[in-house]
């Protein structure tokens, strides 16, 4: 089986579809994967009232009996303490005051993770999200960028099993956000149109990719997936902003992120996973109207080697028409 490079519209990145590497078919790579196992509640940091896993900035909805609560990162990647982050040069390189904000949001129930949340629960916690973002973005200089995403399973970088959201907000826009920015940029100077919408626009004309979608927000494989199984979950309305969905849009986004993470619990095994969103920065908000805020989600299956680390060019063994079949059911 021949495999094809295929290049991404937005970042110009190629991938490599190689299903011709699984002589057994997707089946023998889901047949080798182990089940996720289950941390005791005892002993769990965010379970006993009487540790204190950080300092608390937020509980729902209140603070003895709370369903949600977002903490500052006991160790976090970045710190708040300066109003302005100072750039400064060193030799030839140029470097940042890792001046910022490290915050976690956890739900209560220790094993139910966000795909097995009730749909009250579930979006709660995008408000939840949102509220501190825009509280982030409108009362912080130093904020250039808030990135927000979900690690589940030690695979996927969760040093704890409770799960829990993070957000960093920093003082840079990241290279990865920067990339899409820029393709974006340029397919809307050449076309004059949305390079995600017309993605969307392709993906429901073919209807092989599409794994599920409502009313307002739809969920698929992309055509240029970098890894086995991976997700995108769009509004199907442009907006560049995720602070400026509005909330009945919300609602389906929801809807279609907690479905996507149900098919791959079922039809994968439950494998480990992040995702994380992709949303136009914080400043310079008439800026970016060309973009369209989605969400990625990236399941821990396949781990990049020489190849991929040397070229840059990820090898992704499933074809994503296959893999969309296979999370259809």
């Amino acid at each position: 089986m021949n495999s094809d490079l295929r290049q991404d519209l937005v970042s110009g990145d190629w991938v490599m579809i190689a299903p011709g590497r699984l002589p057994k078919g997707p089946k023998s790579l889901i047949k080798k994967m182990e089940k996720r196992k289950r941390s005791p509640k005892k002993g769990c940091v965010f379970c006993d009232p009487k540790r204190e896993p950080g300092k608390l900035l937020f509980s729902y909805p209140n603070k003895t009996d709370w369903q949600i609560k977002i903490i500052e990162n006991k160790y976090p990647a970045v710190r708040h303490n300066k109003k302005h982050a100072r750039f400064f040069k060193k030799g030839p390189y140029q470097l940042v005051e890792g001046i910022g904000h490290h915050e976690v949001l956890i739900t209560k129930d220790h094993d139910k993770n966000f795909a097995h949340l009730n749909k009250e629960e579930a979006v709660r916690v995008f408000e939840m999200f949102l509220d501190r973002y825009l509280t982030l973005a409108n009362n912080d200089p130093c904020c250039a960028y808030v990135s927000i995403f979900h690690n589940w399973g030690e695979k996927a970088g969760a040093s704890i099993y409770h799960p829990h959201y993070q957000m960093i907000a920093i003082p840079v826009v990241p290279p990865d956000v920067s990339h899409s920015l820029n393709g974006s940029e340029r397919f809307f100077k050449k076309h004059k149109k949305c390079v995600h919408c017309e993605m969307i626009k392709y993906e429901k004309k073919e209807k092989k990719r599409i794994i599920y979608e409502n009313k307002e927000a739809i969920a698929f494989v992309p055509f240029i997936a970098r890894e086995p199984f991976e997700l995108r979950i769009f509004p199907k309305k442009h907006f560049p902003y995720f602070e400026d969905t509005p909330n009945e849009i919300l609602i389906d986004v929801v809807d279609a992120l907690q479905t996507g993470l149900l098919r791959i619990e079922k039809q994968l095994k439950d494998p480990d996973y992040n995702f994380f969103f992709h949303t136009a920065p914080i400043k310079n908000k008439n800026k970016y109207h060309f973009y369209h805020w989605h969400i990625e989600v990236q399941p821990k299956i396949s781990i990049s080697a020489g190849f991929e680390l040397g070229t840059g060019i990820e090898i992704t063994v499933v074809d994503p028409n296959e893999a969309a079949k296979i999370l259809r059911g």
